[in-house]
């Protein structure tokens, strides 16, 4: 069973999104609407969609970093907050042992 990451397909689902102009110097530009500011230029198709694919990741990876709002793509959304951190009883960690809402745990979106 293959198993699916959140955070890759997001990455794969702006690529989906994004839109492309042969510029009147027979260049291209990329951008990805859904996320503002991911822009690039290439001499060829392919250089564009190389270089949008790097911006795209560097503007994903640092809109986490940062806590920027990301837009939701394809129902992904990377906004949301771990589900659930619970710790153990602060006074006797002992006595928790084994209670399954006293075991930590962090249920974290991807």
């Amino acid at each position: 069973m293959e198993g699916r990451f959140v955070l890759s397909d997001y990455v794969e689902q702006a690529l989906v999104e994004a839109a492309y102009d042969k510029l009147e110097d027979g260049t291209f530009a990329g951008r990805i609407p859904a996320c503002p500011g991911v822009v690039a230029f290439g001499g060829t198709l392919r250089e564009c969609e190389d270089e949008l694919c790097s911006t795209r990741e560097d503007w994903i990876l640092v809109g986490l970093k940062l806590g920027h709002p990301l837009p939701i793509l394809a129902g992904i959304d990377l906004n949301r907050q771990p589900l659930s951190v619970l710790r153990y009883g602060a006074r006797d960690s002992r006595e928790n042992r084994g209670d399954p809402a006293a075991e930590v745990r962090c249920d974290y979106p991807f």
